[in-house]
């Protein structure tokens, strides 16, 4: 089985390879650009199980590809391929020289901080992207499995009466990243319906762990500790909104669930994928707090505010639960732990 992870360098992307890579049968494949990070890949490539198909962009056709792919793909490894989800040509000759049996599509543009500053740079990887990415499969003829990793964000404002949060709560997205998310799961069930793309979607609940990016709350917090243990910062914790609410999963519980989406989700349904805790930031902190010697205050930086935030995100996976077995495992301190012992090494 072939298996394709487009945003396979980001951190959810680089655990589920992880994750692939230990179920037998399963060839892992993922995208990359030229200006792809690989730090989330440095593990991989540490155990030698880190493998670049050759010629990147440079490949002129589909059966070029293929043949480079046959030559050169290793079974225990990551296979990266060039593909850019904003080049229609350049995804188009990836889908039909791979012909993927799977596709874990969770590239994106997903800060939501950022989707303010750059809407329709964040509209176009998140929502054309998708929509080449769709066309690609199209026009090589292929069926397989696709799994669309939406997000919670989509619930956008959440009245009281409405959480914990069901497939069936309306969307009232409150930023450009959240639109852009509802509009990657309309797309992923018109062409379901429409040409029989065989799309399971997941809206993702807050996921962290090792590798979340330095500028999601949970890393922003895990790392000030960290560099305030070398001694690089003052005791001051900078944050913004500590009152807003989340529902946190450990980062390789959600890969898991991706997988099981595939394995055992209906194509054309949607799923909400989440611990069914919900904690607010401030709890978060105080969990990481507890998990170092030093004396740290706590200070307001506005710059940290956005202009309208989701003041609760709290998920409801029944539905996924019942329908996959789903169950996330590891403590949300251990989480913690993990997280902040990742930056420990890193600062």
């Amino acid at each position: 089985m072939r298996v394709l992870i487009t945003g396979v360098t980001g951190m959810a992307g680089s655990h589920l390879a992880e994750y692939l890579l230990t179920l037998p049968g399963v060839e892992v494949f993922g995208t990359y650009r030229w200006r792809s990070r690989m730090d989330n890949l440095s593990d991989l490539a540490a155990a030698g199980r880190l493998n670049r198909i050759a010629g990147g962009g440079n490949v002129r056709s589909a059966s070029e590809l293929a043949d480079r792919i046959a030559e050169e793909a290793r079974p225990d490894q990551l296979n990266l391929i060039f593909g850019d989800l904003t080049d229609p040509s350049s995804i188009r000759r990836l889908i039909a020289g791979l012909r993927p049996d799977r596709i874990f599509h969770l590239a994106a543009q997903s800060f939501v901080p950022t989707s303010w500053d750059a809407p329709a740079q964040t509209m176009e990887l998140n929502v054309i992207g998708q929509i080449n990415l769709f066309e690609a499969i199209r026009e090589a003829g292929i069926d397989p499995l696709i799994h669309v990793a939406g997000s919670s964000e989509e619930y956008g404002l959440v009245h009281p009466d409405e959480v914990p949060m069901k497939e069936t709560n309306p969307l009232r997205p409150l930023s450009p990243y959240a639109v852009s998310k509802v509009a990657q799961e309309l797309l992923a069930w018109q062409y379901f319906k429409s040409y029989g793309l065989r799309t399971v979607v997941t809206r993702g609940f807050n996921h962290t762990g090792p590798r979340r990016g330095e500028m999601f709350v949970t890393s922003s917090f895990a790392k000030q500790i960290a560099q305030i243990e070398k001694g690089l910062r003052p005791p001051v914790i900078e944050v913004g909104d500590l009152q807003s609410k989340r529902d946190w999963t450990d980062v390789r519980d959600t890969v898991r669930a991706y997988w099981l989406a595939l394995e055992r989700g209906v194509p054309g349904e949607v799923y909400n994928v989440g611990s069914g805790v919900c904690r607010s930031v401030e709890e978060m902190l105080k969990i990481l707090l507890q998990q170092t010697d030093r004396t740290i205050d706590i200070r307001v930086d506005p710059s940290r505010l956005r202009p309208s935030d989701v003041k609760i995100l709290w998920c409801d996976a029944t539905k996924f639960r019942n329908q996959t077995g789903w169950q996330p495992e590891i403590p949300f301190e251990t989480t913690m732990r993990d997280l902040l012992n990742y930056w420990r090494c890193r600062v």
